[in-house]
């Protein structure tokens, strides 16, 4: 990792220009994330692995309406590399999801348009949960029974933020080393308005400590901030990837490395930058302004083989 000057800190930032009157904040250390960096948390896999080798993930998303944000992002953890995983869904969406995407299971909801029922959590190694969620009240009553409950690694975006910001309950019991994935608008949300970005950026920071968790402000040079005052910003992504179900597909990466046993850092890490690499690719061989969800998907493939030739080659 790079550390970064004040100044460096500022050029990540869309209008950094205007803060150069704001004294450096020292409490917080901001670093540049390299490849060589994200080359070296991606282990090689075993040729004896089997699937039980590499996690069982449980997606929670969708509702009527928005089924195609649990199809995204349940597409981007199998990419990901998970052994296994089950996409918990309404009624509504099950036909949708076995035949869209016949890799994953799926648990179905007693309710027929949202989620509002836990099933078993015990044997699953991570949990993912926002993607087309909707925020019905039940919804509400159905996220806090699954943080009284849950004692596995979460990602957690999209509408169960927004949930969050709607019930200041919830966030009082937010389980730590969770990982938050919101945009600018659901950060708002979350911790109010700011002035800037700089601001913004340091409220990220503060929550994380206060939440003890990892929140991942997704942007150009998307920020990792930790419970530990550690920001890390990723260098990989382009303009075409601002893009809907984008962060879905982000969801469903990170939650992916979380069921292989990443920490919660190094899976915030590792799938943001390779979120971004892979909308590189795309953006090269379409355009950023054809750039959608799908295609980030398809070249996580090769957003891996990138990684693992630099690793060989640093070697």
């Amino acid at each position: 990792m790079k550390r970064l000057s004040f100044s460096q800190i500022l050029e990540k930032l869309p209008d950094g220009s205007i803060h150069s009157m704001i004294p450096e904040e020292p409490e917080y250390k901001f670093y540049s994330v390299e490849a060589s960096d994200i080359a070296s948390l991606i282990p090689t896999r075993d040729t004896f692995a089997h699937k039980g080798n590499f996690g069982h993930a449980l997606l929670i998303a969708g509702s009527r309406g928005k089924i195609g944000a649990a199809v995204l992002a349940a597409k981007a953890c199998l990419r990901s590399g998970v052994g296994l995983l089950t996409v918990h869904i309404p009624v509504c969406g099950e036909i949708i999801l076995q035949t869209s995407i016949p890799e994953a299971m799926t648990e179905i909801d007693n309710e027929q348009d949202y989620f509002t029922t836990l099933g078993t959590l015990s044997k699953y190694h991570a949990i993912g949960i926002g993607p087309g969620l909707g925020c019905k009240e039940k919804t509400s009553d159905a996220l806090l029974n699954l943080f009284e409950k849950v004692k596995q690694p979460m990602v957690i975006d999209a509408d169960a933020i927004n949930l969050l910001a709607q019930k200041d309950h919830l966030q009082q019991i937010l389980p730590h080393n969770s990982i938050l994935t919101p945009h600018p608008g659901e950060f708002d949300r979350l911790a109010g308005s700011s002035e800037n970005s700089y601001e913004r950026l340091l409220k990220a920071c503060h929550r994380a400590g206060s939440y003890k968790s990892y929140i991942v402000l997704k942007g150009a040079n998307t920020a990792i901030c930790t419970p530990d005052k550690e920001c890390y910003f990723n260098p990989t992504g382009n303009p075409g990837m601002a893009t809907a179900g984008s962060g879905d597909v982000l969801t469903g990466i990170i939650l992916g490395l979380l069921a292989q046993s990443f920490s919660p850092l190094n899976a915030s890490l590792t799938g943001v930058f390779l979120h971004g690499l892979a909308g590189d690719i795309a953006a090269s061989e379409k355009s950023p302004e054809s750039l959608i969800a799908s295609d980030i998907i398809e070249n996580l493939g090769l957003a891996f083989k990138k990684i693992n030739y630099f690793c060989n080659q640093s070697e």
